[in-house]
């Protein structure tokens, strides 16, 4: 018996664990949504890869979101929604429903903030491909966005470095970029940053508006489902977290990103 497509499961994957922060906003505004979460912890970061490594690690974590009969396939990583998701797109096909990141931001940032100044902050990767400034242009809605790479802060919070005064300093000497000067609102372009959100929104004090996408996303998941008459009315199954390479601070991390505890099986991709 196969499972009637609305049972299915949201598939979402990650260079690491950033996207369980995604996960988490989905969770919260889905209940009864099953996820299959999959962290390519073997190449994190993304973030410093190439276009054609992090194309390359895309495919082959989707062919197994599709074995896993995924209805949606969520890219939960800036990085990889850059480099990959028109290939993933192409690739995946009518299977599952490839969505990502910046699309559901850059369309919240449209609709919020005509003729404003807007800062993003996330690795080289994000930033340098350019590719929220080509679709905040595109909208034509006279928005100015100003972006700087911080490349310190993914790799401080998967080591636990958020809510201390180490990761105070990184923040404050990154914000405090000229980059970013009279910003109005400030994309946290990277999973990771929500778990610094607060941090972030005590530097500004409250003069910036900090947007955390992963909410904003969880949204737009929410919306597709609905419109597409796919949403699940009861939990079917457990959900599932895969990595490609385990340790066990790995877990600890994990129960901080998602709020709860959760198994992580090693599914090694690459061997």
């Amino acid at each position: 018996m196969t499972l009637e497509k609305k049972y299915r499961p949201i598939g979402i994957f990650d260079s690491g664990i950033g996207g369980l922060t995604v996960a988490q906003a989905i969770t919260n505004v889905l209940p009864n949504e099953r996820i299959v979460y999959f962290g390519d912890t073997a190449h994190l970061p993304y973030g410093d890869k190439s276009t054609a490594a992090i194309q390359a690690y895309a495919v082959k974590i989707c062919d197994l979101l599709i074995k896993q009969n995924c209805k949606v396939i969520l890219i939960a990583c800036n990085s990889a929604s850059a480099a990959a998701y028109d290939l993933v797109k192409e690739y995946v096909g009518s299977k599952a429903k490839v969505l990502n990141v910046i699309d559901p931001i850059v369309s919240y940032i449209g609709r919020t903030y005509p003729d404003k100044t807007i800062g993003l902050i996330g690795t080289k990767q994000t930033v340098n491909s350019n590719i929220y400034r080509k679709k905040v242009d595109e909208l034509g809605h006279n928005i100015e966005l100003k972006s700087h790479a911080t490349p310190l802060l993914a790799a401080m919070i998967e080591e636990g470095f958020f809510n201390d005064s180490i990761s105070e300093s990184v923040i404050h000497a990154y914000l405090s970029d000229p980059d970013l000067d009279n910003i109005e609102a400030l994309i946290l372009g990277c999973t990771h940053y929500p778990l610094i959100k607060k941090q972030i929104e005590n530097y500004y004090k409250g003069k910036v508006d900090v947007l955390d996408a992963s909410q904003i996303v969880a949204q737009q998941v929410k919306d597709y489902l609905e419109a597409n008459n796919l949403a699940s009315d009861k939990l079917v199954g457990e959900h599932h977290f895969y990595v490609s390479d385990f340790t066990r601070s790995f877990e600890e991390s994990t129960r901080i990103f998602f709020k709860r505890q959760v198994h992580l099986e090693h599914y090694p991709l690459w061997e």
